[in-house]
C-alpha cells in the first residue's frame, strides 16, 4: 500500500494563512446554522476568500500536496467503481438507506431509488419529487419516512416554502409505501414540533417507532416554542400507516427557567452550542439502548420502553465540541463515536488554523452497566488529509464495518472525501483508507462533498451533495471480513446486532 507514503496524506500545511477574515470569526466562535426555518447540514453559499488563500491553494495543488480541481485521489485499498450524477433532483443530495438491492438516496428535492443489485452499474428505478429540507430517509419493510425541516406551505409534495412565523406552516415526516419501487406513494403526513431534521426508527414487528430530532425554536415560531428540550416519538402502524401519530414528546433535558437543562451554551460556553432538541439518535434495538447528538450535549439513554425513553449518561466537551451530530456504537456496545459539526457543515474546518482536535470525531468508551452505565472521553480522530480553505470539511454521517473483534468504520466528511478508521484502541484511532475529490472551486468556498458513506453488503455508498451517487469498493486484509456480512435492510442510524 502507498497510504502513509503518498504525499497527499502527510498532514498538509493548507490552512495557515487566514482565509477572509469573517469566516475565520465565525469558524472560531463554531456557532452551527440555524435549524429553523431553513436547517444546518446545508452546502455553503459560496464565499470569496482572500488572495493569499486562493494562492496558497493553486501553490498546493502545483507541488502535489492536494489534489487538483475535482481530481480523485485514494488510497491503494480503495477502488472507484461508478459515479451516478444527479438527474432530475438538482437539490442538495443528503443521506441513504438500504434494502436488499435497492439503495435510497435523499435529496432536499426529494428522493431517488436505485437498483444496486450490480454495484458498478447502479440503475434508477424512481425519482420522487417532494422539496422539503433535508429530506433525512429510512426504510423499513414497505414503509419510506422522509424527514422534513425546512417551513411548507402544507404538507404536500407540491408545498412552497411559507415562514416559521405562520400559523399554517407545516414540517414534519412524511411517509411513503414502496411495496412498488418503481412507483412510491405517499400515505401519510405527521406535523411535529420544530420540524424533523433528522430521525431514526425503532421498528416492531406491528409498529414502527420514529424517533424525530429538531432543534432551534423560537418564541415568534407557533409550532416551535421553547424550551424544546426533547424529541417526538411517531407510532406508525405497519398496515395502516394513514393512521401514523405522534404519541409522546420525551423531556431529555428537564432542568428550571425557559431554557432546560441542556447545555446553555454562548456565553456561559463559548463556542458551544446552546442545546434546544436534538441533531440525531442512533439506536442499538436488540439492546434496547440509544445514544443521542444533541447540539451542545451528548447522552447515553434506555429505549426499553421505545415512547418513553429514559436518559442514562449526559456529557459535555466544551473545549473542542461545538455542535453534536451524530453517533456510532461499536459492535459490542461498549463505545460510541460522536461527531462534532464544526461550521454546521458550511464551512472549512479541516486545515492547520482549526487543528486536529475540533470538527472532528469524539471517542467514548461506555463503562459500568444498566443504568449506572457511563460515557468516558478516549480520543479525537480527524481525517490526517488537510483541505483548502475553499472546501467545506467536517466530521459527518458514517458506519460501522462489521468484523468480528475490531471496531472499524468508514465515514463522510464532505470536500474531505471518505474516510475509512480503525478505533479498536479507542485512545489511539488511525485512519487505513481514503477516497475524495480535489477541491470544487480554487477561488471559492463551494458547498459539496459526501453527505454520507456507508458501508453495506461489501461495498461503500456515498452520496455526495454536488456530485451524485458514488460506490467504493475496499480490499484490505482487516476489512476483507466484513464482506461476509449479509443484511437484508439497513438504516444506520438503526443499528444492526451484525453477528447475531
Amino acid at each position: 500500500m502507498t497510504l502513509l507514503n503518498d504525499p497527499r496524506t502527510r498532514r498538509r500545511r493548507m490552512g495557515v494563512v487566514a482565509a477572509c477574515t469573517g469566516l475565520l470569526a465565525a469558524l472560531l466562535t463554531a456557532v452551527p446554522a440555524a435549524a429553523t426555518p431553513d436547517p444546518g447540514d446545508a452546502p455553503a453559499a459560496e464565499q470569496g476568500i482572500s488572495r493569499s488563500a486562493q494562492a496558497e491553494a493553486a501553490e498546493a495543488i502545483a507541488s502535489g500536496e492536494i489534489p487538483g480541481q475535482d481530481e480523485i485521489v485514494h488510497s491503494d485499498n480503495i477502488e472507484h467503481l461508478v459515479n451516478i450524477p444527479k438527474d432530475a433532483l438538482p437539490g442538495t443530495n443528503s443521506d441513504l438507506a438500504f434494502q436488499g438491492k435497492y439503495a435510497f438516496a435523499g435529496n432536499y428535492d426529494g428522493f431517488r431509488i436505485f437498483d444496486i443489485s450490480k454495484p458498478k452499474a447502479p440503475k434508477t428505478v424512481a425519482q420522487v419529487l417532494c422539496p422539503g429540507s433535508q429530506n433525512d430517509i429510512s426504510v423499513s419493510g414497505d414503509l419510506l419516512f422522509l424527514s422534513t425541516d425546512s417551513s411548507r406551505s402544507d404538507s404536500s409534495c407540491n408545498s412552497t416554502t411559507q415562514p416559521a412565523t405562520e400559523k399554517s406552516s407545516w414540517e414534519g415526516m412524511k411517509v411513503f409505501d414502496i411495496s412498488d419501487k418503481r412507483n412510491p406513494k405517499y400515505v401519510a403526513a405527521v406535523e411535529t414540533a420544530c420540524g424533523s431534521h433528522t430521525h431514526t426508527l425503532v421498528p416492531e414487528r406491528k409498529n414502527v417507532y420514529v424517533y424525530v430530532s429538531s432543534y432551534s425554536p423560537s418564541a415568534t415560531y407557533p409550532d416551535c416554542q421553547p424550551p424544546h428540550d426533547g424529541i417526538s416519538v411517531i407510532k406508525v402502524p405497519r398496515k395502516a400507516p394513514e393512521r401514523a401519530a405522534v404519541v409522546s414528546f420525551p423531556v431529555l433535558f428537564p432542568g428550571e427557567g425557559p431554557d432546560g437543562g441542556g447545555n446553555p451554551g454562548s456565553p456561559t460556553n463559548p463556542g458551544v452550542s446552546k442545546t434546544t432538541g436534538c441533531h440525531d439518535i442512533t439506536v442499538l434495538p436488540d439492546k434496547d439502548l440509544a445514544a443521542g447528538a444533541c447540539m451542545g450535549d451528548g447522552i447515553l439513554f434506555s429505549i426499553k420502553d421505545p415512547e418513553n425513553p429514559k436518559v442514562i449518561d449526559q456529557v459535555q466537551d466544551n473545549v473542542n465540541f461545538a455542535f453534536w451530530h451524530s453517533a456510532t456504537f461499536n459492535q459490542k456496545a461498549d463505545k460510541v463515536v460522536f461527531t462534532d459539526e464544526l461550521g454546521g457543515g458550511g464551512a472549512a474546518t479541516c486545515n492547520a488554523e482549526i487543528g486536529p482536535d475540533r470538527g472532528a470525531d469524539g471517542i467514548y468508551d461506555i463503562v459500568g452497566k444498566g443504568d449506572k452505565r457511563k460515557l468516558v472521553f478516549r480520543s479525537y480522530f480527524k481525517i490526517p488529509r488537510h483541505q483548502a480553505d475553499t472546501e467545506n470539511c467536517v466530521a459527518h454521517n458514517g458506519s460501522l464495518i462489521p468484523v468480528k473483534g475490531k471496531d472499524l468504520m468508514v465515514q463522510a466528511w464532505y470536500q474531505g472525501g471518505v474516510s475509512v478508521w480503525d478505533f479498536t484502541n479507542s485512545s489511539k484511532p488511525k485512519e487505513i483508507a481514503y477516497f475524495e475529490r480535489g477541491p470544487i472551486s480554487t477561488t471559492t468556498l463551494v458547498g459539496g462533498g459526501a453527505w454520507s458513506a456507508y458501508y453495506y453488503n461489501g461495498y461503500i455508498y456515498s452520496n455526495d451533495i454536488a456530485k451524485g451517487f458514488d460506490v467504493l469498493k475496499l480490499s484490505d486484509r482487516r476489512t476483507d471480513p466484513a464482506k461476509r456480512i449479509r443484511l437484508d435492510e439497513l438504516n444506520v442510524q438503526t443499528q444492526p446486532d451484525y453477528f447475531d
